[in-house]
């Protein structure tokens, strides 16, 4: 059968069998025709008719007799084949069939160079690509290609390099989303795009974080295990160029730790747990197919890189959080480890530790350019904040603790910007953040736990010189920190500001006061109680002393008696300003409309005493608290919240109060009270503070006595009306209240024209003037009216009055005097001689009632008695006359007066 069968008929029944997958009868045939088919003539009808779907164990073994030669040497001939297939094609029929048949070459224009003068390589590669282009088999590969491994080190290399990262990428790491690209494209991949393909599902999702280091290390360390992905230079290395084994650069593993940068500053948690998870390019995993083959040249260089690229990713972590910076830290250590270096403690154990740390001699790693080589130039040479050496992991280790102190207590800080407050050491910025630490540490701390507060001061002292403070002074010690422009005085008085607002009065005595080594001068130390009282003060808004804000700011007053005694010019002038405040919290009180008064408002105020005015209007009758007004104005003195106003008048020195500042509030209190008094039409007591307070201490030198006689002159000026609040008692008074209230008038006046200013007299006076003529015109009528009462009394005949009648020889007399009128001085002798004279007209009356007793009934009718050329004589003048007559009897014997004679009396 072998030999009626022509080269054409073989090769097309080797195609037909082929076709068929027939793979045995193909391998009779060979054996039978091995000069016809030739191993590489079979490999192309392998290649080009063997269906892809075709498992690759079924022709595995044909391979390998192809590959060892026992096909040829040691053929099976008792295999047989069929034939029949052929048997009607004829020779010529054949040739032309062969002619069609196209058969794919082994060898492509992408093919590896190591694999161009194998056939059996070629076959394997080809063979591998068509399974995956036209089956899309791709996990059948390694049946394929595994027993031919150790066939030529092509196979292994295009093995671990290429179909494995592929394989697990698609089938074992991430199925549900494949790289679609396939393997002969894949292979054809630049570096950097096959680590993104490679890369692309890598930490995307959080389930995915403990799965990072796998990606590295079975999907980057296969890849780079080909000779393909390494260049050479024939170039000198220079400064700043990457550091090279004899010439020798990987870019695709320069695009791995880009990959772990971009990581970094976008989802630090996937750098953190790739550094953390792989140990770099020492950490492979081959799968089995591969073992080390990098030089240790080469790997010492590869692992410097990654070793610089981990140290440039926690540069580039954004995030300020407690959980970043203990994966920045983890990195350090991680670094730390593979360079062999000591040990790096954890963040809350470094907190508690607060080391000392100085910039080595000679580093010069503390400077403005580190600034920005911290985000630009990372990986390159030069760049020493990266560099692989116990100064940069010291240096990045303080940063990213002095970071973890700030987060911790409240303010967000990454590592990037605590290496910027360290190298550009701006004061504004560290002063910035100084604040928002103290005040954070402050608003979140227990208020109980002094630990708490002695560590906070601690940690804010120790980010100021990195607790290098006593290595000042050393040969070539740079100290330094992240608040290291601020002064350390600044820092204290921040601190303690804190613990008073915290009311830990006892902690900060015995830091401040009772400490040997005291922090702040005494100076200082009143300064910034005084200035934290005034804070409490401020903030408070209860105007009682005795809750919130001022009980603080009394408590801080004499929480520190050795620094702020009573007898202190500011105690005592914090003191009458709690005074002050307190006594108006006894009133309601709203300087503007839906804002009720705080305390802040009085010690801010341009014109406190005005705020008294404020009270007497919101408060009906308040005026009658005078002497707590004054209390108040007193107070407000002595807190010197009023200035001196006058021109020419030297501002005073904190703590004196000029001499005439209380005489003159007392004067501008009691003219409020007299004008609120004035508004609420009580006169009586407004007249009472004018003539008993502002006449008393009224000063007419003093330009400020203006409160005084303007009050004095509004009083004056007051007339009574119905609503006017009658007085309680008159005294000696006149009984007619418009006289009486005139002449108060009239007084409030005098004391005005008395203290006020010349060029207001004639304003004053006129006022007077008016008042005065009130005043007579008020007393003629009042006189007219006791007349006319009078005359109704004469006229009319009341019960148990005396007779009208007049008796004979007594005159009526119709002359008075005005009750207003004064009497001159009398001599003795004039008293006696107008005693006689009265008691003569007694006695003449005395006599003439006897004499008239017949004509009672027409006196008691009203008529009058005697003849009508006499005077006419009122019965009560009559009595009046004769009770006086005793006293010419008392007197006569002295002038020796003779008795009147009845005609004298006619």
């Amino acid at each position: 059968m072998t030999a009626s069968l022509s080269p054409p008929r073989i090769l097309l029944l080797a195609v037909h069998f082929a076709t068929k997958s027939d793979v045995q009868s193909l391998g009779a045939l060979v054996a039978h025709h091995p000069n016809v088919l030739r191993p590489e003539l079979v490999l192309r009808v392998l290649l080009s008719c063997l269906p892809e779907t075709l498992r690759s164990s079924a022709y595995v073994e044909l391979v390998q007799d192809i590959e060892s030669g026992a096909l040829y040497s040691e053929a099976d001939l008792s295999n047989s084949y069929d034939s029949s297939s052929v048997d009607d094609v004829t020779d010529a029929e054949a040739t032309k069939k062969i002619r069609r048949l196209r058969l794919l070459p082994l060898s492509w224009t992408h093919a590896p160079k190591d694999a161009l003068g194998d056939p059996v390589s070629l076959f394997l590669i080809r063979r591998a690509h068509r399974v995956d282009q036209e089956a899309g088999l791709l996990t059948q590969l390694p049946d394929l290609m595994v027993p031919f491994l150790h066939h030529a080190p092509c196979i292994r290399t295009w093995m671990v390099s290429t179909l494995l990262p592929l394989l697990r990428r698609n089938h074992e790491y991430y199925p549900h989303d494949p790289i679609t690209q396939p393997l002969e494209s894949f292979e054809r991949l630049d570096s950097k795009s096959a680590v993104t393909l490679l890369l692309a599902q890598t930490g995307v999702h959080e389930s995915d974080l403990p799965h990072v280091g796998r990606d590295l290390r079975g999907l980057v360390g296969p890849w780079l295990y080909n000779d393909s992905r390494w260049e050479r230079s024939t170039d000198e290395p220079s400064a700043g160029k990457l550091d090279t084994a004899g010439g020798v650069t990987c870019p695709a593993w320069e695009y791995v730790l880009e990959w772990l940068l971009t990581q970094a500053s976008m989802s630090w948690k996937v750098a953190v747990k790739a550094v953390d998870q792989w140990d770099g390019p020492s950490d492979v995993d081959l799968g089995g197919y591969g073992s080390e083959w990098l030089g240790d040249e080469e790997q010492g260089v590869l692992e410097r890189r990654y070793a610089r690229a981990a140290l440039a990713a926690a540069y580039l972590v954004p995030e300020a959080s407690v959980d970043a910076l203990s994966g920045v830290n983890s990195i350090i250590t991680k670094i730390v480890s593979l360079l062999g270096q000591d040990a790096c403690p954890t963040l809350q154990v470094a907190s508690s530790l607060l080391s000392p740390y100085v910039e080595p001699e000679g580093a010069a790693l503390i400077a403005e350019k580190s600034a920005s080589l911290m985000r630009n130039e990372l990986l390159e040479e030069s760049n020493y904040l990266t560099t692989p050496s116990p100064s940069a992991t010291g240096l990045l280790h303080v940063l990213t603790l002095s970071a973890f102190i700030l987060t911790k207590a409240g303010t967000p800080c990454n590592v990037r910007r605590a290496g910027e407050l360290a190298f550009l050491q701006d004061e504004k910025e560290q002063k910035l953040d100084a604040m928002k630490f103290i005040r954070s540490f402050a608003a979140n701390g227990p208020a109980n736990d002094d630990k708490y507060w002695i560590r906070a001061r601690n940690e804010l002292l120790w980010l100021r010189d990195w607790g290098a403070d006593e290595a000042v002074g050393i040969a070539g010690s740079h100290v330094c920190g992240v608040f290291a422009q601020l002064k350390k005085e600044f820092l204290e008085v921040e601190c303690l500001k804190a613990f008073l607002a915290k009311t830990r009065y006892s902690l900060a005595r015995s830091i401040y006061e009772d400490s040997p080594e005291r922090p702040l001068s005494e100076e200082i130390l009143r300064e910034t109680l005084v200035a934290a009282a005034m804070e409490a003060y401020d903030n408070a808004s209860n105007p009682h002393r005795g809750r919130g804000g001022l009980l603080k700011c009394d408590n801080i007053m004499h929480a520190f008696p050795g620094a702020l005694p009573e007898a202190h010019p500011t105690s005592r002038r914090v003191e009458a300003l709690l005074r002050a405040t307190h006594g108006l919290s006894e009133y309601r009180l709203v300087l503007k409309k839906g804002e009720p008064f705080t305390p802040v408002v009085l010690r801010v105020h341009a014109d406190p005493v005005s705020i008294i005015g404020k009270v007497l209007e919101q408060n009906p009758k308040s005026y009658t608290n005078v002497q707590g007004l004054l209390e108040i104005g007193s107070n407000m003195v002595d807190a010197a919240l009023v200035l001196a106003v006058q021109s020419g008048q030297a501002k005073a020195e904190p703590g004196q109060v000029p001499a005439n500042q209380h005489t003159t509030t007392r004067q501008r209190i009691t003219a409020m009270c007299v004008d609120a008094a004035l508004t609420e039409d009580d006169f009586e007591t407004a007249y009472s503070y004018v003539v008993n307070r502002l006449a008393a201490e009224a000063d007419p030198s003093r330009a400020a006595d203006e409160y005084a006689w303007r009050a004095a002159l509004q009083a004056g000026k007051y007339r009574r009306t119905a609503r006017t609040v009658k007085p309680t008692h008159i005294g000696t008074a006149s009984g007619n209240l418009e006289i009486r209230h005139l002449e108060q008038r009239i007084e409030c006046l005098s004391t005005a024209l008395r203290i006020a200013p010349p060029a207001t007299l004639q304003e004053i006076l006129n006022v007077f003037r008016k008042c005065e003529e009130e005043l007579n015109a008020a007393i003629k009528a009042d006189e007219a009216q006791e007349s006319a009462w009078d005359d109704r009394g004469d006229l009319q005949a009341m019960p148990g009055a005396f007779s009208s009648t007049v008796p004979a020889g007594v005159t009526r007399s119709n002359t008075r005097r005005p009750k207003h009128a004064e009497e001159a001085p009398m001599s003795l002798f004039d008293l006696s001689r107008a005693s006689i004279s009265r008691a003569q007209r007694n006695l003449s009356a005395l006599s003439s009632l006897q004499r008239s007793e017949e004509s009672r009934a027409t006196d008691a009718e009203g008529g009058w008695s005697g003849s009508p050329g006499q005077q006419r004589t009122r019965k009560r003048d009559q009595l009046r006359e004769a009770a006086v007559g005793t006293l010419a009897s008392g007197v006569g014997w002295l002038l020796g007066a003779q008795p009147a004679r009845a005609e004298d009396d006619e």
